[in-house]
């Protein structure tokens, strides 16, 4: 090994080793985990705390009869995801960076004023779970819990000046820890499965209240900020030099997004199975994080609710770090304006102490910031399937019938779903749903 090579960092590392399999014809599994990452990354935001707090609802109120909506939810994510990453493969440029450089400045400015909406209601829910169960776990003041996660979060922060691989790393090893303690979870609650599958397959809403609980669990399945950051994340990670090599890294890309989340699908499918077999029924008022974790100990143990309050730390805080990382993308992108991670992790923190200090039900301010959201996902959506549908952008890469025309249905189901949640929000009375 050369002096320069022992003096490469890790990401440097991966850099020259992902050159280096673009070149091979055959790769083995260490060489193809090499490509691992972007994904992974962009995972950890269909697992947010803002997943807890939708999904114990559905699940509690509604047993497993709404697992189709994370099963739809998260393969409308697989999509857009995959398309996000091939923008930022292809084209060099992230989507808030193409929609700068192509659309006219009025929609740009309207872009990027609903995207940071968008990002300080997902932030909101990111930093509160993670405070709320820091605050549960060791028995500290809420708003301690938020000091601790946002230093938590900021130092994970630090480790991008090293690069993309320390933190995609780190974000793995939490995603680990948020699936082992819903392993856990499922061994010790009672899951009757035959109702699983049928939930899953058998598309249905029970009332009229469960479209909003519905549009929140769409909300915070599929995330506008995790498509923006997927281009991001992909675009200068490993630059081919030839249609050749982004065939390839595409490939890759591809079935990275669906082995990531289709484990974050499984995770979310998890929380709702958990409520379900723990507090459908007879405990189906249980609708908060705080009442799900005091609920469970006495009725399962203190080891079901220790691994709650660990997956939900640690879904806090890196949801909360890739929160702030795609915040300072949109910014960065539409407006050319750097914030530090410092400065960007504080002015988003703000947000939720004003929650607080409102004295606002952290878990129902949890729940409203998913609507929020997918309010605001139909905008990423239909940027990202503008761009990826235009042959002069894209070339020989350019959206396939088929994958446009499922673009297009699944954007204008989720722009349904929100008129119709908008209707019953101002009592409008939709056929066959009612007033919520």
């Amino acid at each position: 090994m050369t002096t320069a090579q022992m003096q490469l960092g890790m990401t440097d590392k991966t850099t020259e080793a992902i050159g280096t399999a673009l070149g091979q014809h055959r790769l083995n599994l260490r060489s193809a985990l090499l490509f691992a990452g972007p994904a992974v990354v962009a995972s950890i935001a269909y697992m947010d705390p803002g997943n807890f707090a939708a999904n114990i609802q559905a699940g509690a109120r509604y047993g497993n009869s709404l697992l189709w909506v994370v099963a739809a939810a998260n393969l409308i994510a697989m999509l857009f995801q995959a398309l996000s990453a091939k923008l930022g493969i292809v084209t060099g440029r992230n989507l808030a960076e193409m929609s700068r450089e192509h659309f006219p400045r009025p929609v740009v400015y309207a872009m990027w004023g609903v995207s940071e909406i968008a990002a300080m209601a997902t932030d909101l829910a990111e930093f509160l779970g993670g405070a709320i169960g820091l605050s549960l776990l060791f028995h500290m003041p809420l708003t301690l819990g938020m000091i601790v996660t946002g230093i938590v979060t900021y130092g994970i922060l630090a480790a991008e000046k090293r690069g993309f691989r320390p933190i995609e790393l780190i974000i793995g090893g939490l995603i680990v820890a948020i699936a082992f303690s819903f392993v856990i979870e499922l061994c010790l609650v009672d899951v009757a499965w035959d109702d699983v599958v049928r939930g899953t397959v058998v598309p249905r809403l029970p009332d009229a209240g469960a479209l909003s609980v519905a549009a929140a669990m769409l909300g915070a399945t599929v995330m506008p900020h995790a498509i923006f950051l997927h281009s991001g994340l992909t675009q200068n990670r490993a630059p081919a030099r030839n249609n050749a090599g982004r065939r390839k890294l595409l490939r890759f890309s591809n079935w990275e997004v669906v082995i990531a989340l289709t484990i974050a699908g499984l995770v979310n499918m998890a929380m709702i199975v958990m409520a379900s077999g723990a507090f459908h029924g007879a405990h189906a008022d249980v609708a908060q994080i705080e009442t799900a974790y005091r609920a469970l100990e006495p009725l399962f143990g203190a080891g079901a609710a220790a691994a709650f309050l660990i997956a939900l730390i640690a879904s806090g805080i890196s949801s909360s770090v890739v929160g702030t990382m795609a915040g300072q993308m949109v910014m960065q992108g539409f407006v050319g304006f750097h914030m530090s991670v410092g400065l960007r992790r504080l002015v988003t923190m703000v947000p939720a102490f004003i929650v607080v200090a409102l004295g606002v039900n952290a878990t129902d301010a949890l729940v409203y910031s998913q609507t929020v959201l997918s309010f605001a996902l139909p905008v990423p959506m239909i940027a990202l399937l503008v761009f990826t549908s235009r042959r002069d952008i894209m070339g020989q890469f350019v959206n396939r019938r088929p994958v446009t025309i499922a673009a297009v249905v699944a954007t204008a189901v989720i722009i349904v779903l929100n008129v119709v949640l908008l209707l019953q929000t101002f009592g409008v009375a939709v056929p066959g749903l009612g007033n919520a």
